[in-house]
């Protein structure tokens, strides 16, 4: 049977979340919440020195991983393209889709990238029915876990011993069809004023609404109007968590971006283990840190 999708435009005035300016959204709708782009881009075309933002909520199905493509403007990361991937338009077409002609990327996925450094050290040595001499929570959570529950309260899932690590193994995947894609090598970024163009950091939206003092709550952007404009992406494509995991997956972006994210105080370890990029519980924000990034 054949399915046909009729795609629509609209043009409407939207206030912005939490309040504020009203903006103009323009967008097509191009299917079932496939892909909702915004219109008038003008500054953030392909070419320019004006980094892209891609927020990636990750997940083992193609049906559950949401990408929301932003900018920085006058300190606010603005939103233009947001979709939830399905069989037929994998994450790594898309994002490919939508990178294309852009000088300057971060990518920001929401998953571990990392595995706890005694677990490798203790597996490649290890013989069914011997003990394993470190503790568990040494195997199976990484410094960078012990760190955001320092800082912020919220404990990640282990990706050595729940299902996140079939999330992990999808993200690096995709990671992996991205860079073959599109001929970049992506590397990990570990400082702001690293020279690569193209890079990727692991993020943790729980994480980023709590240091910026928004409820700890998935799939909301409750809290976060100051920093998160939303209003060039249809409501449609909001009223999906996914979608709205990778906005804020962005938003973690320009955190690491404008100096905001904590970086690690052992490198070596991050290196092999990952890093979630954070700032500090409720977070100042200042704009004018915001131009040119």
């Amino acid at each position: 049977m054949a399915v046909h999708v009729s795609v629509t435009c609209a043009r409407l005035s939207l206030p912005t979340p939490g309040g504020g300016a009203t903006r103009l959204w323009s967008g097509f709708h191009t299917g079932p919440l496939l892909a909702y782009e915004a219109q008038g881009r003008e500054r953030f075309d392909g070419g320019n020195a004006v980094t892209a933002l891609l927020g990636i909520d990750c997940a083992t199905q193609p049906a559950k991983t949401g990408l929301a493509l932003g900018v920085v403007e006058d300190g606010v990361v603005c939103i233009r393209k947001c979709a939830v991937a399905t069989k037929s338009r994998p994450p790594a077409a898309i994002a490919a889709d939508w990178l294309r002609g852009h000088d300057k990327v971060l990518l920001a996925l929401d998953a571990p990238l990392g595995w706890p450094q005694p677990l490798a050290a203790s597996l490649q040595a290890h013989r069914a029915g011997r003990a394993l001499e470190p503790s568990a929570g040494a195997l199976f959570s990484r410094g960078t876990d012990a760190a955001i529950w320092q800082r912020l309260g919220k404990q990640p899932l282990e990706v050595g011993a729940n299902l996140i690590a079939r999330t992990a193994v999808a993200a690096l995947r995709l990671l992996a069809q991205l860079r073959t894609a599109t001929g970049r090598p992506i590397p990990l970024a570990w400082d702001v004023s690293e020279p690569e163009p193209w890079r990727a950091i692991e993020v943790y939206p729980a994480a980023t609404r709590i240091a910026h003092g928004a409820p700890d709550k998935g799939g909301s952007l409750a809290g976060l109007g100051r920093l998160l404009d939303c209003s060039a992406v249809s409501p449609e494509a909001l009223a999906n968590t996914d979608a709205v995991d990778a906005c804020v997956c962005a938003l973690a972006a320009a955190d690491f971006l404008l100096g905001r994210a904590v970086p690690p105080t052992d490198r070596e370890t991050a290196l092999v283990e990952g890093w979630i990029w954070a700032p500090r519980a409720h977070c100042a924000v200042n704009s004018t840190n915001a131009h040119g990034a």
